[in-house]
């Protein structure tokens, strides 16, 4: 197919577990050409699979199905094509789903499915082939670990999608695709792209990169509140991606939130590390694009520049890690940290000792203050986690325990829950395997299989390695000393916002500033030993550092901040989500001069 006009692509779902109306609301809220949904996280497989154990016939994002059955008529008559990763780890499971839905609504829609990224029963296959599968973090292989993997799953790119949608499929649903595959399989398959078209494939993903997580492209979880003056929900995003790649990134009339520059920025730095942003079918170099206003809640994003995608996939590996269980006491008023002590002693008298568990972690959070106007005020939390392979360890022998404190321990004990079972947790594993042990399969509506092929490196025309420009004219050589003039103590969100998240077991942070005066001066200012300062638990950890001079940005990954991933952190904020507005609370040396400019 090649369409001269830009396809209109709209998300209707950015987690398993997103607005259930957000489907309902694309499809009737204004033209759209394709309709898509990203429902898969790290966290989502190994939730996933703990569903499958209960019953072998799921393993797929169920609230897909009620989304579906809201628009799929609707979209059958207007020729939307749906695709969507919901079908998690059983994309044939959901087809069949679909199927039964529309023949209860009288519906006969054409559907496909992907399979191959899952490779949980061929590790023994790719350990002899040599394929180690080494922690992309920690370079420990996989044989070397004691965990039992329990999901593995490729990232697939958007070849599958694009072959899908060219046999005539009204919905396509995939398993473990990247995010960005959602939009790029639709463009390259409304456009007629080639496989080595890396420069309108590289805008795709970055289009992809910018919808995939829904309203926070349009407001959501933005850091400069006053910007946003239409407080209603956010509408969630649409990308018209034109044919040479470039996108402008909108919302339907009539819906809340904000479409900006600093909206579209946030969201390009969310969870990324080096700004050569790899996926299955490209490279995107998020440091060449261009971002522009063109009018209320339309943003063009151009320029993005694409090299040949490696010989590698990524793999999400999930491992059954243990068991664990958390309790969280309450201290009221004065004497706080010595309370904490005391009671963290008493518990683990009662318990038998710290050594009774593999892991245990204990934190003091203060939220309390002198003189305080109200009880809440003057509570501070005092959170235990244990953790051990074995479930009657850490289950209500431990938090049972706790309630051994209430009579005899510090005064004013209470809790914020009862007694609490364990739980089981997960630890994730991210690798890489070589494209060539993958195959992905695309089952046509007629029930044909066709074998994608990957693109090979050398069917690029461009060299490989870093095709941005490093130095913005506006900003000055790296390495020059600027100065500002006189500083203030001021937080850090002064002058830039923020967007944290987390990628397995390391957080990402990006900042980004309004003008290029100010960028100069973050740049030479956020050092990773400034970063470190303001963040002491990275003190001791590796921090990567990114620059991307274009969107006047700095993008951070702190490195095994996050432990084991998202189901094992014991941190109060697993996933970072917190942690770029933590930052920006933090007081640092501001020129006055910057401080209100912009």
């Amino acid at each position: 197919m090649s369409n001269t006009g830009p396809v209109r692509i709209g998300n209707c779902s950015g987690f398993y577990g997103d607005r259930i109306e957000a489907a309902r609301e694309m499809v009737e809220g204004g033209p759209i050409d394709v309709l898509t949904g990203d429902y898969l996280a790290e966290l989502t497989m190994l939730i996933l699979w703990k569903a499958r154990q209960k019953d072998p016939s799921a393993g797929y994002a169920r609230t897909f199905l009620t989304q579906l059955e809201h628009v799929l008529g609707t979209c059958l008559d207007r020729g939307i094509r749906i695709v969507s990763n919901a079908g998690g780890l059983n994309p044939a499971g959901l087809s069949e789903q679909i199927h039964q839905l529309a023949e209860r609504l009288g519906l006969h829609p054409r559907v496909a499915h992907l399979t191959g990224d899952d490779l949980v029963d061929r590790l023994d296959e790719l350990a002899a082939a040599g394929v180690d599968l080494a922690n992309l973090d920690t370079g420990q292989p996989l044989a070397d670990s004691d965990r039992k993997p329990i999901s593995a799953n490729a990232y697939l790119g958007g070849w599958g999608i694009a072959e899908a949608l060219g046999a005539d499929a009204d919905i396509v649903v995939c398993p473990r695709v990247t995010d960005a595959s959602l939009v790029v399989g639709p463009a390259a398959w409304w456009h007629g792209w080639a496989r080595d078209d890396f420069d309108a494939l590289a805008g795709a993903v970055a289009a992809g990169h910018v919808i995939e997580c829904g309203p926070q492209a349009t407001g959501g979880n933005y850091s400069w509140l006053s910007e946003i003056t239409d407080r209603r929900y956010p509408g969630f995003p649409i990308a018209e991606v034109a044919a040479d790649g470039s996108s402008v990134i909108t919302k339907h009339e009539d819906t809340g939130g904000l479409v900006s520059v600093g909206t579209v920025t946030a969201q390009l730095l969310y969870e990324i590390a080096a700004p050569a942003y790899p996926n299955p079918d490209v490279v995107a170099h998020f440091d060449t694009l261009s971002l522009t206003q063109e009018g209320p809640h339309r943003v063009r994003i151009a320029g993005t520049r694409g090299t040949a995608p490696p010989e590698t996939l990524k793999v999400a590996l999930n491992q059954l890690g243990g068991y664990r269980n958390t309790m969280t006491l309450v201290l009221t008023g004065l004497d706080i940290a010595e309370r904490a002590a005391y009671a963290e002693q008493l518990l683990f008298e009662v318990l038998g000792g710290k050594d009774r568990f593999a892991e245990t972690d204990v934190r003091l959070l203060r939220f309390d203050h002198p003189d305080a106007g109200s009880n809440p005020e003057a509570t501070a939390h005092l959170r235990i986690t244990v953790k051990d392979p074995d479930p009657r360890k850490v289950g209500r022998v431990f938090s049972n325990a706790t309630m051994e404190l209430a009579l005899g321990g510090y005064a004013g004990f209470h809790t914020t829950t009862p007694p609490s079972p364990e739980a089981a947790y997960g630890v994730y594993w991210p690798a890489l395997v070589p494209s060539r042990f993958v195959t992905q399969t695309a089952v046509l509506p007629d029930g044909t299989e066709r074998a994608i092929p990957h693109t090979h490196p050398r069917e690029s025309g461009i060299p490989s390695g870093r095709v941005g420009n490093s130095v913005s004219p506006a900003v000055g050589a790296p390495g020059e000393a600027l100065d500002f003039g006189p500083t203030e103590r001021a937080p850090l969100g002064t002058l830039c916002a923020a967007r944290s998240g987390d990628k397995g077991g390391n957080a990402n942070v990006g900042l980004w500033t309004r003008t290029a005066e100010q960028y100069a001066w973050l740049r030479q200012h956020l050092t990773v030993a400034t970063f470190r300062e303001l963040l002491p638990e990275a003190a001791e950890l590796v921090v990567q550092r990114h620059e991307l001079p274009n969107l006047f940005a700095l993008n951070f990954v702190v490195v095994g901040l996050l432990g084991e991933g998202v189901a094992s952190s014991t941190r109060p904020d697993p996933q970072a989500k917190g942690l770029g507005e933590y930052l920006r609370s933090r007081l640092t040396d501001i020129p006055t001069g910057l401080i209100g400019a912009g």
